[in-house]
């Protein structure tokens, strides 16, 4: 840290959050890595782009890993272990081995903007970015991992984007994505973007890969600005985080960067991509954080769609970047004031009011670093609820409930300023309340593997908020619950008392009803027992805070085990606002949980894929490819089939490829057979495509 602080010498004295986050930044793809700590997921390209076909046979059937680079030079010596040292320059999709892993699938949702939640939450003004390590830069699996330990971000609705965050001088500097994460975000609305990291002297950095960064050819273009550009629309996310912080550049190095950024921008926005900007070097080509938009560093602010403000911020610094902001014709909350996390998560001391005022307009929006802490601060034995629990009270506050914020409380949550979105917006909408993680695959209410495991590309549209409960009784708790699941690795809990009617706010939505649209419920009651309805608006509140004008559907039950009812909305015209569910106990305690969630139509079960083959095979570690189905896929599933008829669960991935490793022939078995099936938005699954592998 001491050696950090140095590093800063030359700009004003950096608070400790600063140093904090230049140590965390360089070293946390070398940490040791604690069991599960190298997760990630699957993806293909979306067809069209380079490389959407699967891997060829010869691929080899090592597991695939998040990609990451260098610009152009590698280091000298030899890589730990490991670690793969390679050339962004020298990338093409074409020789890109494991592209059909890495690139994700689902394109970026459209999201509106509901009537909102509370009184203080506001739209259009303050967004947020969130900085976030999901895992090591090196060994980073593409398809997730054995593991409920992970950090699973499910409150998108207060984001507007993700960045990627990690890179180290040992390992790599430029970091693409995993599949999952950009096919969870996507489903949620939030772009996502890599990161390229030119990191301190102090901490292994070069100034030459500053210059490799920002080469030009003979043309006068700048080839890695493309590449990026290359490497963004391949893996099917939405640009890059651009952090340049190797002191010991000139103005004439800050020039190249101000023409690279320029580049990046002309030719990122054509693909539809983004770039944002790191307050770190200065039009001088030295490093000096500003803490604020100023004339050492708004060249570059011009040159991309936003900027991360260092954390050494003040009021005024704040206030003024605003104002410098709109003079240059650009919206201030297009600049993100950073606000670290990574160590004190929700005892972090911050001035809000710099930020998010509550009685004037929001100043700019707010960069997160780090926040992955509602899960990292937790003792080892951790749980997957243990985790949500700590997430929801980062993202919500303390009361738990987005509707009656806490507003006093040292954390301001960003539910108390932030009006959430969502992207349920057309037919067929459906969730079994998947979270990306759990303990257990359940399907039908049944285990199909007993293995623990986290992919967030399998995550679902998730409710946004957490949780809205209307009752003149006692509250009861409501949770993603991991211990049982209809289908996937979770469901809703809700656990209380029910001494008053209660109703669950679920989702805020905008789909079109017709004469056919139904919606179908699978629930359970565990304890007690409660009527069940299911509570539909047509319109919005009154006014923010206010109850949906909900419409009440009540369900028959037969309150053994886990059962479905089909709801049709008759009487109901135009569209659904929201939806929610109301219990009424008649015996308590009440432990009940919903398992799944439908609207539609029509039920349709999707198209088998074809063409199930092995393309590369280890002993029992094998990657498989297969063709996808034509029409609305929302992931496909991957079994193995045993000798005694049974099908065991290996994984899910939204891509078109996956790896299976550790894999063992069972006892007279001289093959294994494998089968692929496709899954539908209403979570409906097709015939399988079927292939052997001799052991």
């Amino acid at each position: 840290m001491a050696s950090i602080r140095c590093c800063l010498a030359a700009a004003s004295p950096p608070p400790p959050v600063t140093a904090r986050l230049r140590i965390r930044l360089t070293v946390v793809s070398n940490r040791a890595r604690a069991p599960g700590g190298a997760r990630g997921g699957v993806g293909p390209p979306r067809p069209g782009r380079p490389g959407a076909g699967a891997p060829a046979a010869a691929a080899p059937a090592a597991p695939p890993y998040a990609s990451y680079w260098y610009p152009d030079s590698l280091p000298s010596g030899t890589p730990g272990t490991g670690i793969t040292w390679r050339s962004l320059k020298a990338w093409s999709a074409a020789t890109d081995a494991d592209l059909a892993f890495n690139a994700s699938t689902v394109p970026l949702a459209a999201r509106f903007t509901p009537t909102p939640a509370n009184t203080t939450a506001r739209s259009g003004q303050a967004r947020i970015q969130s900085l976030v390590s999901f895992g090591p830069t090196s060994s980073n699996p593409s398809q997730g991992a054995a593991t409920a330990d992970y950090y699973a971000l499910t409150h998108w609705a207060y984001l507007d984007e993700l960045v990627f965050w990690g890179g180290s001088a040992g390992e790599g500097l430029i970091l693409a994505p995993n599949a999952p994460i950009v096919d969870a975000a996507h489903r949620h609305g939030v772009p996502v973007l890599g990161n390229v990291f030119l990191p301190p002297v102090a901490y292994g950095g070069q100034l030459q890969w500053t210059r490799d960064l920002v080469q030009k050819d003979s043309t006068g273009h700048y080839p890695l600005a493309a590449r990026l550009v290359a490497v963004a629309a391949a893996y099917g996310f939405d640009g890059w985080f651009i952090n340049a912080e190797t002191s010991g550049g000139n103005t004439a190095l800050a020039t190249d960067m101000r023409g690279f950024m320029n580049e990046l921008k002309t030719l990122g926005t054509a693909q539809g991509q983004r770039v944002t900007w790191y307050d770190a070097m200065t039009v001088s080509g030295s490093v000096s954080w500003q803490g604020a938009l100023n004339n050492q560093n708004k060249t570059f602010f011009q040159a991309a769609d936003s900027m991360f403000v260092d954390f050494r911020w003040s009021q005024s610094s704040l206030a003024s970047s605003a104002t410098t902001a709109r003079q240059l014709g650009r919206s201030p909350y297009e600049l993100w004031a950073g606000v670290d996390v990574e160590a004190g998560g929700t005892g972090a001391s911050v001035n809000w009011d710099a930020i998010v005022p509550t009685a004037k307009a929001h100043v700019t929006s707010l960069g997160l670093y780090r926040p992955e802490w509602t899960r990292n601060h937790l003792p080892a034995s951790r749980t997957p609820g243990d985790f949500h629990a700590a997430d929801d009270l980062f993202w919500t506050g303390s009361s738990l409930d987005p509707s009656k914020p806490s507003t006093s409380a040292s954390w301001r949550a960003p539910a108390v300023s932030v009006a959430d979105r969502s992207t349920v917006a057309s037919l067929p909408f459906a969730t079994v309340f998947n979270t990306g993680h759990g303990l257990k695959w359940y399907e039908d209410g049944e285990v199909t593997s007993d293995k623990a495991w986290n992919h967030l590309g399998l995550q679902d549209r998730l409710p946004s908020r957490r949780w809205v409960v209307r009752t003149n009784g006692q509250r009861p708790a409501v949770t993603f619950d991991f211990a049982d699941a209809w289908r996937g690795g979770s469901s809703l809990l809700v656990d209380g008392a029910l001494d008053a009617p209660t109703t669950l706010d679920l989702y805020a939505t905008r789909l079109p009803l017709t004469a056919d649209t139904v919606v179908e419920l699978t629930y359970r009651t565990d304890a007690g027992a409660a009527a069940v309805e299911l509570a539909v608006a047509t319109a919005e509140p009154s006014a923010a805070g206010g109850a949906p004008p909900y419409t009440y559907f009540p369900l028959t039950s037969s309150g053994d085990g886990w059962e479905t009812a089909t709801v049709p909305l008759t009487g109901l015209t135009g569209t659904v606002h929201a939806l929610g569910v109301r219990l009424t106990a008649s015996s308590g305690p009440v432990r009940w949980r919903l398992g799944g969630l439908a609207v539609r139509d029509a039920a349709l079960t999707p198209v088998a894929p074809t063409d199930l083959r092995v393309t590369g095979a280890d002993g029992g570690n094998l990657r498989f490819a297969w063709q996808g189905a034509p029409g609305e896929v929302r992931h496909y599933e991957l079994y193995r089939t045993l000798p005694d008829g049974t099908r065991r669960f290996l994984g899910g991935t939204c891509q078109r490829a996956f790896y299976v490793g550790g894999l063992t022939a069972e006892q007279g078995e001289s093959s294994g057979g494998f089968e692929v099936r496709a899954v539908g938005e209403l979570f409906t699954v097709s015939t399988a495509a079927t292939t052997t592998h001799t052991w």
